[in-house]
């Protein structure tokens, strides 16, 4: 009884922040999250903190202690898979979203499929040839793309930008500072571009620059 409580004052919080009509334009959008490693698993803490109730995360990866340093996971959750993991956490701020976890690896096979009921796709990978698949796929498709590029290491944050590519189609990053041995990924730039791709949803959304 006390957590249902609990959970309506943040939802009431929300709407004495954004007002009743902006809250129920948020809660009409379905994103989508490909990829729950650094900036997926914050970017979905983020959207879930403003609002957004309707998700489908997809990942086949599970959590490494290797992944603290910067991703929303705890020790406790170490061999868990990751889309299980950040399920369980992003429903302890709000046990009334909905959240579909696919553990499932990208391929041209199934990438056509497992986004397809989603307004907003988050392109959240890693690796260069899954970001360039998901971009490939979507960046035509009419739905809002928000992809990232250039996250790694530390300092010089200011450089982090947004690009707008067309109306639908937005890159998050320095598109310069890509991991390495050098270049490690650390929590301040990759929050930093998690918290403007969620930022970027946020205001696109409340803009009304997108029919959803």
């Amino acid at each position: 009884m006390e957590r249902g409580r609990l959970v309506k004052d943040f939802e009431q919080a929300l709407e004495g922040y954004l007002g009743v009509a902006n809250l129920r334009k948020i809660r009409q959008v379905k994103v989508g999250i490909a990829g729950a490693g650094g900036l997926g698993s914050n970017c979905l803490l983020y959207l879930v903190r403003s609002g957004f109730c309707r998700f489908k995360i997809c990942d086949f990866d599970r959590v490494e202690a290797s992944n603290l340093n910067r991703q929303f996971y705890f020790c406790h959750q170490i061999g868990q898979p990751k889309v299980l993991a950040l399920k369980d956490n992003v429903l302890q701020i709000n046990p009334h979203i909905e959240v579909e976890a696919v553990q499932e690896r990208v391929t041209t096979g199934n990438v056509d499929r497992i986004f397809a009921d989603c307004d907003v796709v988050v392109e959240a990978f890693d690796g260069v040839v899954n970001k360039k698949l998901l971009v490939e796929t979507y960046y035509a498709s009419g739905k809002l793309l928000v992809a990232a590029s250039g996250v790694a290491g530390w300092g010089n944050s200011d450089l982090i930008k947004v690009t707008k590519i067309h109306d639908r189609f937005y890159l998050v990053g320095d598109q310069v500072s890509e991991v390495s041995e050098t270049m490690p990924p650390m929590a301040p730039r990759v929050n930093i571009v998690a918290a403007k791709q969620a930022d970027l949803i946020l205001s696109y959304v409340l803009n009304g620059c997108g029919r959803f």
